[in-house]
């Protein structure tokens, strides 16, 4: 009996895996998000070959950030009303065409204008499957406390393909050619988005044709004040992926040693994932919004600290606190989602939130990579630590607004008592 109540009040990541129909889009769907992690640095270590500028390469990598924020929200709008499927098929083709060009006209030493042209099409058609696998999540787990564990769960799995994807890229790119980081983002993008897209049975039942949605079926995401901080609260955390990875390829060239840049930033990463993992299995007794704002400071402190480290193994150390920082602050934002959204906009709430990291990033490295063309690599880290002050400010000033849309629906359908506020809240 004692271990029955436990196993209530603990919602375990075997529990999640258990339910019906999980698995069939959880497979696909990390296949499908393993390139995201690999086309920013991918993007990076091509441009800087063929130019010999991390400015220029963080310009071409900020376009295709600001591309796919822009876009990202469109595509979870669309998602939402036409079904997922709808979208991905489309739009991994046309990723994987103008990423093709776009390595072309790398290669051919075109004009930086025609390579951000090129980084329009490639940022804006980026896949949103993370989103779309949070959406299905949502969709199956409505009210209850299992929602905070799948936010989790995704966290770490995203988290893991930052773990692999750089390293990979990183790797192709400095052992086999310049390019092949990009050409391997653009083939696992194609491939895994339609195997995604396959298992459309698992998708949430698109609002134009969901019944009982009609009310529901034209709120704009954006247009809920929780949204909105959690989505300035994002930007920061994209400042700090953003800020890192142009400044620890700047930092490695600065010490004889390119190969390091996957290493360190693998590290980082997998500080992020034994974070997430930790935060999903524990049962929580304080408020989302009280752990957004306490992981928030943590990564700030953290971030602050980036720029004085002057050896590998002293960056290595701070940049593993500060991924540790990263994935409570990120589980939480989306958790809220699911009490702050209607479910007919949810994959566009998604969307707004990977695209704010999006956004962060780009314009992290646009700055840091500037910085560490004048100044160093040292300049280029104070990056992460401006975004996220800045955010933190915004996050704390605001945070009224991201009490939950309505609990007493929430617990009334979770039949499992005054816990569930506690988790979605």
């Amino acid at each position: 009996m004692a271990s029955t109540v436990a196993s209530e009040r603990r919602p375990g990541y075997g529990q999640l895996l258990r339910t019906p129909g999980a698995l069939s889009f959880l497979l696909p769907g990390f296949a499908a998000r393993q390139p995201f992690a690999m086309l920013t640095i991918s993007i990076v270590l091509l441009v800087q070959h063929t130019t010999g500028s991390y400015g220029s390469a963080g310009a071409v990598a900020a376009v295709t950030g600001v591309s796919m924020a822009l876009f990202a929200p469109q595509s979870g709008k669309l998602a939402d009303r036409f079904g997922q499927r709808a979208v991905l098929l489309p739009g991994v083709l046309v990723h994987s065409a103008s990423g093709s060009v776009l390595i072309a006209l790398a290669l051919s030493g075109a004009p930086l204008w025609a390579l951000f042209l090129a980084a329009v099409p490639t940022g804006a058609s980026v896949p949103q499957v993370g989103p779309m696998v949070r959406a299905r999540w949502a969709a199956k787990l409505d009210g209850s406390p299992l929602m905070s564990t799948a936010a989790a769960f995704e966290s770490v799995t995203d988290e893991f393909t930052f773990v692999i994807g750089p390293v990979l890229a990183t790797a192709l790119c400095t052992g086999v050619h310049p390019a092949a980081g990009l050409i391997t983002e653009a083939a696992l993008t194609l491939v895994g988005g339609l195997l995604f897209a396959a298992q459309h049975r698992t998708q949430p039942q698109p609002s134009r044709t969901a019944e009982g949605h009609a009310r529901e079926e034209h709120v704009s995401a954006l247009s809920i004040p929780g949204v909105r901080v959690l989505a300035v609260s994002f930007l920061g955390i994209g400042a700090v992926f953003g800020g890192m990875q142009v400044s620890l390829t700047a930092f490695s060239e600065e010490i004889g040693n390119p190969g390091a840049n996957g290493l360190l930033y693998g590290v980082f990463a997998a500080g992020n994932m034994l974070a997430g993992i930790a935060c999903g299995a524990i049962a929580w007794k304080s408020a989302p919004r009280t752990r957004l704002i306490a992981g928030y400071t943590g990564l700030t402190l953290a971030a602050s600290g980036l720029w004085a480290m002057h050896s590998a193994v002293l960056l290595g150390g701070l940049g593993l606190i500060v991924g540790l920082c990263i994935a409570p602050a990120l589980i939480t934002g989306y958790t809220l989602v699911e009490s702050l959204v209607p479910a007919s906009a949810r994959t566009e709430a998604f969307t707004w939130l990977t695209g704010a990291v999006a956004l962060g990033q780009a314009g992290a490295v646009t700055v840091a990579g500037r910085l560490a063309d004048a100044h160093g690599s040292s300049a280029g880290f104070l990056v992460p630590m401006a975004g996220t002050a800045l955010a933190l400010i915004t996050l704390v000033s605001l945070r009224s607004r991201l009490a939950p849309r309505s609990s007493g629906r929430t617990v009334a359908r979770s039949g499992v008592g005054h816990r569930v506020p506690v988790t979605v809240d």
